[in-house]
């Protein structure tokens, strides 16, 4: 019994081991990259640069009126990196659209060169909730319109299955689409994603904590 225990253990070590340093096959999706909040604390972009991130997303700001204390110093460290860069709006189902942004763009300066801002949309824990489809497709469009009319470039949806279930988001606008799925490519939008998170517990070497970890669709 104790050698199985120990066999055990070793497989589930060895699976711990390949899952943070898991990342998608770089011969099918050659641009890699990043998204990073406050939470993972400390962030070496001149590491994850040196690990295959050509491009990273920064979350800056939350509904109306939260924004990420550590946004100004990841968006300074990925220019100073030579990363390309683009921010996320986090946005929330309990505020008005024209409030978040105006959070958005008194936060996010804009830059010629920058990418696409990502919308981030999935249910959370500070706003249960769940208005009608219509209301909420209504609001996403008006916070669209505005980061688009601030930055030039129309924003991408980074939407979660279970919010694409319920709003069927990927099928009312035609924006790029930004899917999350851990370890398996995802396939519960209607379109054709751009962006994929595939992992949320990569591990580079002195790159701080764990990274979401992110890939580029190659062309059709």
């Amino acid at each position: 019994m104790a050698g199985v225990a120990l066999a055990l253990a070793l497989i589930g070590l060895l699976a711990s081991l390949f899952a943070i340093t898991w990342r998608p096959d770089i011969r099918d999706f050659p641009v890699q990259g990043v998204d990073i909040d406050e939470t993972q604390g400390s962030t070496h972009w001149f590491a994850l640069k040196a690990a295959g991130a050509r491009f990273g997303y920064a979350r800056a700001t939350i509904g109306a009126d939260r924004h990420d204390s550590r946004f100004e110093t990841h968006w300074q460290g990925m220019y100073e990196a030579g990363i390309a860069r683009g921010a996320i709006h986090v946005f929330s189902l309990c505020q008005l659209s024209s409030d978040q942004a105006s959070n958005f763009v008194t936060t996010v300066p804009r830059h010629g060169d920058q990418l696409p801002a990502a919308v981030d949309l999935d249910f959370r824990d500070d706003c249960p909730a769940h208005p009608d489809r219509r209301v909420v497709l209504t609001e996403l469009h008006l916070l669209l319109a505005a980061i688009e009319r601030h930055l030039g470039k129309s924003p991408v949806l980074r939407v979660s299955r279970r919010f694409e279930e319920r709003y069927g988001v990927s099928r009312a606008f035609p924006n790029r689409l930004w899917a999350v799925q851990s370890f398996f490519p995802p396939d519960y939008l209607a379109r054709r994603w751009t962006l994929w998170q595939a992992t949320t517990i990569r591990r580079v070497k002195g790159a701080g904590g764990t990274i979401n970890w992110n890939v580029i669709a190659p062309a059709p």
